[in-house]
């Protein structure tokens, strides 16, 4: 078992989970209650990384995140060093990869909440910010919530994307996907399939989790 690779996975879905939780909920909302002209191809462009193939993907992150890039160069002068092939370019190619898992689950929850709930929320003079906090977030949450166990599942599972931006640098870059990759080339069969069971696990634990907390909320709202 490849305890370092589980390690950098469990911190690299963590990151991004708490990255785009403010990003799924405030581009969620927007995307629920605004409608403007070029909203369809917004909706169409959060979608774009779940019809690439990640190597696809992957291959422009990469090309976006080099040196010669402006990204790149400007990570390189306020760092010293590149972006690519470091844990910082996975977490950046997983928060971008990850949009649409969080976003469009999100998304879908701000639409559930009725509309005669935020105009009762505005005529009792509640500010947008504490309408989002008090009224529309709470009845949000299991699609928010949604949002968050699909980007930390998605994140831990990423293959393609990670080989293609971060490579395969232990205790940097080589995730648990990586890894039992690297058991199966090896034709180490029992250490792969150890990796994997723990990943199931680790997954199935985290959507039964959610299920709970979202059954309690919903009981607790009603």
């Amino acid at each position: 078992m490849d305890w370092a690779a589980l390690w950098l996975s469990l911190r690299l879905a963590g990151w991004t989970v708490a990255i785009l939780l403010p990003v799924a909920v405030l581009a969620g909302r927007f995307l629920a209650y605004r409608e403007f002209r070029a909203k369809g191809l917004v909706e169409a462009l959060v979608m774009l990384p779940l019809v690439l193939p990640p190597t696809v993907f992957g291959f422009y992150l990469l090309v976006a995140f080099g040196r010669n890039s402006p990204v790149g160069d400007l990570w390189q002068g306020l760092f010293g060093h590149q972006l690519v092939f470091t844990f910082e370019g996975l977490v950046l190619a997983s928060v971008i990869f990850n949009l649409p898992f969080a976003i469009q689950p999100a998304q879908r929850g701000f639409e559930a909440v009725p509309v005669e709930v935020r105009e009762a929320a505005r005529c009792c003079g509640m500010s947008p910010l504490t309408a989002l906090r008090k009224v529309e977030l709470p009845l949000a949450w299991p699609g928010v919530m949604t949002a968050m166990v699909l980007t930390f599942a998605h994140t831990l599972g990423e293959f393609g994307i990670v080989l293609m931006v971060g490579g395969s640098i232990p205790g940097e870059t080589k995730t648990i996907a990586i890894a039992i990759y690297d058991r199966v080339q090896a034709f180490d069969d029992q250490g792969a399939a150890t990796m994997s069971a723990v990943l199931v696990a680790i997954s199935l634990f985290t959507i039964a989790l959610t299920y709970r907390l979202s059954a309690r909320m919903g009981r607790r709202l009603s």
